[in-house]
């Protein structure tokens, strides 16, 4: 089932600048998707027109399989949102900040100290939200969101400024909220190293074009031929010697034989038929790609 669902969604600036070309964004009900890109490529603007903060021109949005357009209403008091910097006032304290947003979602008095809570502001007492930090500012912002207990929370770059430690105090938050809360979380984030530790499913665009957009597993599948396997020997000309005669793609690079991907049973092989040529293989290794190397070789 998809909480979230977008078919060929297209916007203009105007009518020679394209910003997104047919977008179909699928968000699995119980997922965290990382919606992926440099900054420019499309992200906040896609999720901008998903919550109805810009006018839809080309496309269709369906949010718990109903027309967003039709639906509005309905489907946002399902939705939680933290789009860009959270909307909040520095002269009032956090408790106080949610109450203004209590009143607006007509939600239990009970979910603002929940909220608060959940992202670790129990305890800021009067201290007024103008004197958080940027952290600090950043969970208040998703405690608003999760203020009226939403099904669906839609995040841009929510890490935005956050030093290490808020980085991963905001990985964990979210990965808490939709283990035991079951939240479906879309975050959009140009930060990929973070990103691949946190999500289930990933889409990447690039300057408004859909590149990808499947599991984490099925990406690095797709990309598998762009990871290698390195052996290190006593004796790198005959190894290559050997490894050309076994494989005519591999190379020699700075006296490390590099196979590109490889079964198992593959690199087995190529072992025993060092060890039987009487070299010392001092070492084997996968080099697999991570998401930033992934992301790169896409775009290019």
């Amino acid at each position: 089932m998809l909480s979230l669902e977008t078919k060929q969604l297209t916007h203009y600036f105007s009518k020679k600048e394209r910003v997104l070309n047919d977008i179909s964004l699928q968000v699995k009900s119980g997922s965290i998707y990382g919606f992926l890109g440099p900054n420019g490529a499309g992200k906040t603007t896609t999720l901008r027109l998903i919550l109805g903060l810009l006018k839809k021109q080309q496309g269709e949005i369906l949010v718990f399989g109903k027309q967003f357009d039709t639906q509005r209403t309905e489907i946002l008091k399902r939705v939680g949102s933290l789009i860009e910097s959270p909307s909040i006032h520095s002269q009032l304290t956090a408790i106080e900040n949610l109450r203004v947003y209590q009143k607006i979602f007509q939600c239990p008095f009970t979910n603002m100290q929940y909220a608060l809570k959940l992202v670790g502001l129990e305890h800021t007492g009067n201290k007024k939200a103008g004197r958080f930090s940027l952290g600090m500012k950043q969970r208040l912002g998703i405690a608003i969101a999760l203020l009226h207990d939403p099904e669906l929370l839609i995040l841009d770059e929510p890490t935005n400024g956050l030093d290490p430690a808020g980085i991963i105090e905001m990985r964990e938050l979210l990965k808490q909220l939709n283990k035991e809360k079951g939240i479906t979380i879309l975050i959009s984030s140009h930060l990929l190293s973070e990103i691949e530790k946190l999500v289930t499913h990933v889409g990447l665009i690039h300057k408004g074009n859909m590149l990808f957009q499947g599991t984490l597993e099925e990406l690095f599948e797709k990309q598998q031929t762009s990871s290698a396997v390195v052996f290190e020997t006593n004796n790198p000309e005959k190894a290559f010697s050997i490894a050309n005669q076994l494989y005519n793609a591999a190379q020699n690079q700075n006296n490390k034989i590099i196979f590109p991907a490889l079964k198992e049973e593959v690199i087995a092989d190529i072992n025993r038929r060092f060890v039987e040529a009487k070299l010392d293989v001092y070492a084997i290794q996968r080099v697999t790609n991570d998401l930033e190397s992934v992301f790169i070789n896409l775009t290019k």
